[in-house]
């Protein structure tokens, strides 16, 4: 796949961008800054993007400015040689579900529908009469944990409609989980993955935050948290089949840092566009607004970083998304699922693109560059061996 016109942020001249670059001279992944149409080498600076972000943003962006240009950016994103991975290394991915209330609706009707699309119109009619009749009729007015979400609880639990969905919706806590392991994330141009079990699933687009191992963000990329969901409406309990396969994590094209004027406030108001384009003509388009999340960006980073739980590495936070495809694609009720081919892109102005294309995921590359993999070419770049 090439690279869209669009790869990176519009006003990507006063932005720092960091990414990694899989360089087949060497054998292994380097740290990148964006430096006009060009790659910038930062493996002297700091051998992981871990480790820089540890550094102070200043200095990140002195080194970006004086590094060396390795690669062009029309070299790494044309499918053959050097290549552009997902721009994070040895940070956890962590993700937080059910953070907008039309999403919030549409787990509780794959949870109704016990993972059967057949039955999601006549659920989602259900649902939304039993909750037009109540206190909940908008539950993006309702403010987690409040006393009214207490109100709205006892309400929902009187019509049997009460489910985990909506505990961590508009309940004290949210739900964070472990979205992937550590190096297991593709980046733009990668295909991502759905498995064959799959019937009934969908891509969600998302703000990520990337955060250093102190717990403070240092800056924000895109995401694909792709989801299955008919293996997740099944139960609740099956989160980790419905979200963590091979290729179900897609992140890129760039972390921009927090610097000079683009902070965790400008992205609070992000608008996160979707667009898939099918192989049989499908084109679907939405989008995801940052500004409607039920919680603050703190709120989700301190639920997943505290006393409670550290990463000495930093991690990654997928915040949510308000993308949940009820348009039908097939069967008349069935909504949104995808077929492979797809091609999916997730942009925003501030964030530039991220492109994949679907793939049935017991046909994708294996993952096979790990923790392991990792130490060994940093010990061998370390010796001098390349």
């Amino acid at each position: 796949m090439s690279a869209p016109a669009g790869l990176l942020p519009a006003d990507a001249a006063d932005a720092l961008l960091i990414g990694r670059v899989w360089d087949p001279g060497t054998g292994g992944p380097r740290p990148v800054a964006v430096r006009g149409d060009g790659l910038a080498d930062l493996f002297g600076t700091a051998a992981t993007v871990s480790g820089l972000l540890e550094l102070p943003a200043a200095d990140v962006a002195r080194a970006a400015a004086t590094a060396p240009v390795r690669w062009s950016l029309d070299a790494v994103t044309g499918g053959a040689g050097p290549r552009l991975l997902a721009p994070v290394d040895l940070q956890v991915v962590k993700a937080c579900g059910v953070t907008f209330a039309g999403s919030l609706l549409e787990r509780v009707i794959e949870e109704r529908c016990a993972g059967d699309p057949a039955l999601a119109a006549g659920v989602r009619a259900e649902v939304t009469a039993a909750l037009g009749g109540s206190p909940a009729a908008d539950l993006s007015t309702i403010v987690p944990g409040s006393a009214q979400a207490a109100r709205v609880r006892t309400v929902l639990r009187g019509r049997g409609l009460w489910s985990p969905y909506l505990e961590v919706g508009i309940g004290p806590d949210p739900e964070v989980f472990t979205k992937a392991p550590v190096l297991s994330s593709v980046g733009p141009g990668a295909r991502v993955g759905i498995p064959a079990f799959s019937d009934w699933n969908n891509p969600e687009p998302e703000l990520v935050l990337v955060v250093d191992a102190r717990g403070v963000p240092r800056g924000a990329t895109l995401g694909n948290d792709v989801n299955l969901r008919d293996v997740e409406g099944r139960s609740a309990l099956l989160l980790g089949m419905a979200k963590d396969n091979n290729a179900s994590s897609a992140l890129g094209p760039f972390v921009r840092l927090f610097h000079d004027g683009f902070t965790l406030d400008t992205v609070r108001t992000e608008r996160i566009a979707l667009r898939i384009d099918g192989p049989d003509g499908f084109v679907l388009d939405d989008h995801n607004d940052v500004g409607r999340l039920s919680r603050s960006l703190e709120q989700l980073v301190a639920a997943a970083y505290g006393a409670h739980h550290q990463y000495p590495d930093g991690f990654v936070l997928y915040t949510g998304t308000l993308f949940a495809p009820t348009r039908d694609r097939g069967a008349a009720g069935h909504g949104f699922t995808h077929v492979v081919g797809d091609r999916v892109t997730i942009s925003s102005p501030r964030l530039g693109a991220l492109v994949n294309e679907v793939g049935r995921t017991e046909e994708l590359p294996p993952w096979e560059f790990g923790i392991g993999a990792l130490l060994g070419y940093l010990h061998r770049q370390a010796a001098g061996s390349g």
